[in-house]
């Protein structure tokens, strides 16, 4: 017989069983939906990740205060008075890989106009700050370098503050206060929206650097350093000069440990991409539950169905159907459910991630979860339907036709 044949007969089979055929393939479809639409969310949520990291700059490089000990004490980094302004004024001058830069301190409190206000976060930088990070003045202007050098009380509000405090009202020389510090605004950012993990990147306020050490946090350190490379592929040469100059600054020899850290958007894009990554393999396990409880399905009912067609299995045989025969028939028959649960697994798997990027969840289908998919699917058919094809191909005809 050949498998023309074998195929209409499983066609034929499983049509007369049209009901049972379909819950059998339920588990199949669910759990492949259920896989597709997983993986489908950790891309999308990667791809996101990656694509608002590299808005801010994959160029960018960011020095803070490292660990270290203070009167025998292990103190964290937060804590730590180790970045000075020197160190940012020997990296404007001596480094050659490095294009913007800027000294950041910041301070949390609440925004007060008349009766309205609002908690955010002032940071004090420099107007190069606004290049390093992709923001852009929409209405205004930034602050200068003699605003920096006299520490001006004036600042650049982002749009959620300034929604907050003066609904439509024009901010533009308006005076607010900040921890009771009088600040005159002077522009207004453009509008950046929500980050990927929720953060309101337009609820701020910039002001010069020295306005924020003397006048909000009284202190005469940074708290860290904000600066670009010339390109993405000097990333590694900036922060070797970088590491190099403020080693120097801070007399630390060869061997003993930095009280500073260096790190690049680059590094930060890596760790995020790889923590992903375990997130989306983990999604994809915990969905692909669902495939073994299908494939467990598979076999119950190819169980059954060896069992209902004992008598058609002794008469085949009897008149010279091989026992390789009555193997491929059951076993074709459990790929076909195997293989249409997954093609409609997959339909509805796309449209889940389609209707899930409907609510604002970043979603990408890609081509390998798909191909995972339908080989997974014609693996759970051949491992879940040999055991039922083979007890099948090794019956009796004489004890099969006795079969009531």
């Amino acid at each position: 017989m050949d498998i023309n044949n074998l195929l209409k007969i499983c066609i034929k089979a499983l049509l007369n069983n049209k009901t049972r055929c379909f819950l059998t393939m339920l588990g199949i479809i669910i759990g492949v939906a259920a896989v597709i639409a997983m993986l489908a969310i950790g891309n999308g949520s990667k791809q996101s990740i990656r694509a608002e990291i590299g808005q801010m700059g994959s160029n960018m490089i960011m020095v803070s205060p490292g660990n270290g000990q203070f009167g025998g004490v292990r103190q964290s980094g937060s804590s730590m008075q180790t970045l000075k302004l020197a160190d940012y004024e020997a990296i404007v001058q001596q480094a050659s890989y490095v294009d913007k830069i800027t000294p950041t301190v910041q301070a949390s409190g609440q925004a007060i106009k008349g009766a309205n206000n609002t908690p955010t976060t002032i940071y004090g930088v420099n107007d190069q700050y606004l290049d390093i990070r992709g923001y852009k003045v929409a209405s205004g202007s930034c602050f200068t370098e003699n605003d920096i050098l006299h520490a001006a009380k004036v600042c650049v509000a982002g749009q959620t503050v300034v929604d907050e405090l003066f609904g439509g009202e024009d901010p533009i020389g308006q005076t607010i206060r900040f921890n009771k510090i009088p600040m005159k605004i002077i522009g207004v950012l453009e509008s950046k929206g929500y980050n990927s993990m929720g953060m309101d990147q337009d609820d701020l306020l910039l002001a010069p650097y020295t306005t924020v050490q003397k006048r909000i946090l009284a202190i005469n350190y940074v708290q860290g350093i904000t600066c670009s490379a010339l390109s993405e592929e000097y990333n590694d040469q900036a922060i070797d000069e970088i590491t190099r100059i403020i080693q120097t600054n801070h007399g630390i020899k060869i061997g003993q440990e930095n009280d500073f850290n260096v790190r690049s958007q680059q590094e930060i894009m890596e760790t995020m991409s790889s923590i992903m990554d375990m997130l989306t393999v983990l999604l994809a396990a915990v969905a692909g539950i669902s495939l073994v409880v299908g494939g467990i399905g598979i076999m119950n009912i190819m169980y059954v169905s060896v069992t209902e067609r004992t008598r058609e299995i002794g008469l085949r045989m009897s008149i010279g159907a091989k026992e390789r025969q009555i193997l491929l028939q059951f076993l074709i028959e459990s790929i076909i459910i195997s293989v249409a649960g997954g093609v409609i697994g997959v339909l509805l798997g796309v449209l889940a991630a389609k209707v899930i990027s409907l609510f604002g969840m970043a979603t990408a289908v890609s081509t390998f979860s798909i191909v995972l998919s339908f080989l997974v699917c014609v693996f759970t058919g051949i491992f879940f339907g040999w055991y039922p094809a083979r007890k099948a191909s090794h019956l009796n005809p004489i004890d099969a036709l006795r079969y009531e």
